[in-house]
C-alpha cells in the first residue's frame, strides 16, 4: 500500500493484483481562486473555447454583490473545473492505455463546494451539495445500475462510499458503519435523509447541524448568538469577501447578500430547495410548513443521538478525554456513561431554547460531565439579563474544573453585565491554557467587545506566537488581533 502524493496503481509489483487507487487535484481548493498566480498556473493549458466570461454567467448567486471582482471569482471557479475535467481526463486515458478500463470501476466526487463565502465551511447546497459521477463497466454492473446516462435523485452522503465500495468488492460491511451501499449487491431501504455538520472552521466555532430530506432543507443553529460571517482569515484574503466587506460598510449590498451580516442567526432554517435553490426564504417560522419542520427537526435529534455526536463536546473537553483515553475513537465510544449522548443532546439543544430553558440549563450547570456543564453555561450566557438568577451558578462555575466550562461561565457573567470577575479567568486562560482553551478564551473576548478594554494590554501580549502550539498558535493571534483592530482602529494583519 502507498497512501502520498507518489501513489498509483501503476507502481503495482504484480500487474494482475486488483487496486484501489484515490486521487486528489488540488487546483480547485479557494486558494486557486484568491491567489490569481495559482489561478494563472493552473489553468495555463486552457484554449480560448475554455475560457468564460465573467459577465455572461447566469449561474452567479443573489447572495454576492455585483462587482467585478466577485464575478471574476465566480468565473475562476468555472475555469479551474474545467481544468480539473483535463486532469481527470488524463488518469482516464492511463486506464485505457493500461487496458483496464472495462473492468475498473470510476467515482468522480467533490468535498464540498466551490471555495467562497457561503459555499465552503457552510450547511446549504452551495457547501454541500457535490457532484457524484460513477462509471461501471457492463460486466461490473448489479442489477442494472450504472447505465450510461441514468440520473438520479437518490441521496447519497459521502460517508456512503466507503460502504458502497466495500459491497462493489464484496467485502462485509462492519455494522458500525454509519454509511449505507448505494452500489452493488443487496441494498438496503434508500436514504430518507442525509445529514451534515459544521464546528471549527480553522480560528471560529460555529456549532451547526442539518438535516434534508429530497426537498427540504432543516439548520438547527446551536449557537445563534454569533453572526454569519465570523471573520476568519482565509476566507478574507479573497476579494469576493473583500467587496462584501466594502459594500456591507458602505450599505450598498442587495438584501440577500447584507443578511449574511446579520448580528446573529436564527435557531432554525427551513428552505424549500426546490422552489427556493439559493436558500435565501427562510420558511421556519411559515405555518404551512410546520409538519415539515417538526419531522426535519426530529430526524436531526434522532441522527445526532444515535451517531453519539462528539462534535457537541467541547474540543478542549474532546482533547483531553482523548489524551486519557488513548484514541478519539474511544471517546464515541464510551459505555461508562449509558445516557450521555442523549443528555448531551438534549442540553446542547436547550442551550438555544431561550429563558423557558433555565431550570434545565441550571440543573445542568451541576452535572458530574464537564461538557454538559459547558452547554449549561453556555445557555445561561445566551439567554443574558433575562437569566439572572443563575448569576450565583455561574460565578460558582467559574472555578469549575474544566478550563471551558470555567470560559463559558466568564461568557455567562459578562452577558449578565457583570464583566469584572469574568476578566481575569478569561486572560488566565488565554495566557496558560491549552491550544483549544486559549482559542475559546480568545473567542469570548472578541466577543464582548467594549468589555474587553481593561485587558487590551494581555489581549497584545496573546499576539506573540507561541512555538510550542500547533502552527505557533497561529489561531489565537488571529482571533485576538481581530479583536483589537475592532476595539482600537487599526488594520493590523497577521499570519
Amino acid at each position: 500500500d502507498d497512501s502520498s502524493r507518489k501513489g498509483h496503481w501503476r507502481n503495482r509489483k504484480n500487474p494482475d493484483q486488483p487496486f484501489f487507487s484515490v486521487f486528489n487535484f488540488t487546483g480547485c481548493h479557494e486558494s486557486g481562486i484568491a491567489s490569481a498566480s495559482k489561478y494563472q498556473d493552473i489553468t495555463k493549458d486552457l484554449d480560448p473555447s475554455q475560457r468564460q466570461d465573467a459577465d455572461g454567467l447566469t449561474t452567479f448567486p443573489p447572495y454576492y454583490p455585483e462587482t467585478p471582482d466577485s464575478r471574476e471569482d465566480w468565473k475562476r471557479n468555472y475555469e479551474l473545473i474545467t481544468a480539473m475535467d483535463a486532469w481527470a481526463g488524463d488518469l482516464i486515458r492511463q486506464i485505457k492505455e493500461d487496458g483496464l478500463y472495462e473492468k475498473t470501476i470510476i467515482m468522480y466526487w467533490s468535498d464540498h463546494g466551490v471555495g467562497l463565502p457561503r459555499a465552503k465551511r457552510w450547511l446549504y447546497d452551495s457547501g454541500t451539495r457535490v457532484p457524484l459521477i460513477v462509471r461501471i463497466p457492463e460486466a461490473l454492473r448489479e442489477n442494472g445500475q450504472g447505465k450510461p446516462g441514468d440520473v438520479t435523485d437518490q441521496l447519497i452522503s459521502s460517508i456512503d462510499y466507503g460502504p458502497s465500495v466495500l459491497n462493489l468488492a464484496g467485502v462485509d460491511i462492519p455494522t458500525h458503519v454509519q454509511g449505507k451501499a448505494f452500489l452493488g449487491k443487496n441494498l438496503g431501504t434508500p436514504r430518507e435523509f442525509v445529514f451534515g455538520a459544521r464546528d471549527r472552521m480553522d480560528e471560529r466555532y460555529d456549532i451547526i447541524r442539518m438535516a434534508r430530506n429530497k426537498r427540504f432543507k432543516y439548520i438547527r443553529n446551536y449557537e445563534p448568538l454569533k453572526t454569519y460571517y465570523q471573520y476568519m482569515n482565509t476566507p478574507e484574503k479573497g476579494k469576493t469577501m473583500a467587496d462584501l466587506r466594502r459594500l456591507h460598510e458602505q450599505g450598498k449590498l442587495p438584501p440577500a447578500a447584507e443578511y449574511y451580516f446579520s448580528p446573529n442567526k436564527p435557531v432554525e432554517e427551513l428552505y424549500d430547495t426546490w422552489n427556493d435553490p439559493h436558500e435565501i426564504n427562510n420558511i421556519a417560522e411559515d405555518p404551512k410548513y410546520t409538519k415539515t419542520l417538526k419531522k426535519l427537526r426530529q430526524s436531526h435529534l434522532d441522527w445526532v443521538k444515535s451517531t453519539r455526536d462528539t462534535g457537541l463536546i467541547a474540543e478542549p473537553i474532546l482533547v483531553e478525554r482523548e489524551k486519557k483515553i488513548g484514541h478519539r475513537y474511544g471517546v464515541l465510544r464510551q459505555i461508562s456513561d449509558a445516557n450521555f449522548n442523549n443528555r448531551l443532546a438534549d442540553i446542547a439543544v436547550k442551550a438555544s431554547d431561550g429563558p423557558k430553558a433555565l431550570p434545565a440549563l441550571m440543573t445542568g450547570l451541576q452535572d458530574p460531565d464537564a461538557a454538559i456543564r459547558y452547554w449549561g453555561a453556555v445557555g445561561v450566557g445566551n439567554i443574558g439579563p433575562a437569566a439572572r438568577k443563575a448569576e450565583s451558578a455561574i460565578r460558582m462555575a467559574l472555578y469549575d474544573e474544566s478550563s471551558v466550562v470555567r470560559t463559558a461561565a466568564a461568557r455567562a457573567l459578562c452577558r449578565l453585565g457583570q464583566p469584572k470577575d469574568a476578566l481575569p479567568v478569561l486572560v488566565k486562560e488565554l495566557n496558560g491554557g491549552e491550544q483549544w482553551e486559549r482559542l475559546h478564551a480568545a473567542i469570548v473576548l472578541d466577543e464582548i467587545d467594549e468589555m474587553a478594554w481593561p485587558v487590551v494590554a494581555s489581549m497584545h501580549k496573546a499576539l506573540e506566537p507561541r512555538e510550542y502550539l500547533y502552527a505557533n498558535g497561529k489561531y489565537v493571534v488571529r482571533v485576538i488581533n481581530r479583536a483589537l483592530n475592532q476595539l482600537e482602529g487599526t488594520v493590523r494583519k497577521v499570519n
